[in-house]
């Protein structure tokens, strides 16, 4: 479910409300996170210039204009085109990894179709290195994809997955990650840990959310914090360092403040004007008087 049932797109970023039935109140945690600011300035470059250098119609577009600006064109969006793509394949790993929990709970699962649909995309090494890690980690499932409530900060967000590994409660969030150079899956940014600890520190989580029902959180007493990268070659977990957590935290909650102020800037209204030059006075008289035209 890559479609949390309470989350609404807003012009503000992704939302979510108590209900179905009720008006969305609080970002997302991954909305919060995205008010830090990222350097992709690079590698929009790098994707514009590499797709323009490798498209098959750029040596008989030299001498067409017409031609050229559609080569442009398409260079331009391949960022956005590599970015959707990706967000596309995150979300069929994503499925299949739930629906994976939902058969081991023993509950409705449809792990046969969201695998033979990586497979119909070339993606089923995601899966098949997914299955190794599951079984070689024991993962004992306890909640998939739960939704999280923090009425104190102001947040919501949906978990991966909350399981037992080893006796031990985990907070887990999934990864899709490409395959660099050496094999290896592309390693994790730091900023996942905010995702983490963002949902250890939920205060309720869903139980029924058409009729709004919510319950006391249950798993935030010192659960192990787990990032999986899921590549096509390896899965490769990380855990979250308990010794910068409050940093992360802190940080966090300065970013929703952050996104507060944006949203109430915006919702202030136009911040330019538009302003028109000044009425120009007639000339005085030297006696006086307004001088007159004849």
């Amino acid at each position: 479910m890559t479609a949390p049932l309470l989350a609404h797109a807003t012009d503000y970023g992704r939302m979510y409300a108590r209900s179905t039935s009720v008006p969305y109140t609080v970002p997302s945690i991954t909305t919060v996170i995205g008010q830090q600011p990222h350097g992709l300035d690079g590698w929009f470059g790098y994707m514009g210039a590499n797709s323009l250098a490798q498209d098959p119609a750029l040596a008989d577009s030299l001498g067409s204009p017409g031609k050229l600006r559609q080569v442009v064109s398409r260079a331009a969006k391949s960022a956005e085109t590599y970015r959707d793509d990706a967000a596309r394949r995150g979300d069929r790993v994503h499925n299949y990894c739930e629906q994976v929990a939902l058969r081991a709970l023993g509950r409705p699962h449809t792990v046969t179709e969201t695998r033979e649909l990586l497979g119909a995309n070339g993606e089923e090494g995601f899966a098949a290195r997914f299955d190794e890690w599951w079984e070689l980690y024991d993962v004992e499932p306890l909640a998939p994809e739960i939704t999280v409530w923090n009425a104190t900060v102001g947040y919501a967000g949906t978990l991966d997955l909350v399981a037992k590994i080893n006796g031990r409660t985990c907070l887990i969030d999934y990864k899709t990650k490409g395959t660099s150079r050496d094999g290896t899956v592309k390693p994790l940014d730091d900023k996942v840990v905010m995702q983490l600890v963002a949902g250890m520190k939920a205060e309720e989580s869903l139980v029924d959310g058409e009729a709004g029902t919510w319950e006391g959180w249950k798993y935030g007493d010192s659960p192990l914090l787990l990032a999986v990268a899921i590549g096509e070659t390896e899965v490769r977990p990380v855990r979250a360092n308990p010794d910068v957590l409050r940093h992360h935290w802190w940080k966090f909650c300065a970013l929703r403040r952050v996104w507060e102020m944006s949203a109430d800037t915006e919702a202030a209204g136009q911040a330019l004007l538009p302003i028109a030059p000044p009425v120009r006075q007639p000339a005085a008289a030297p006696n006086g008087n307004q001088a007159t035209s004849h």
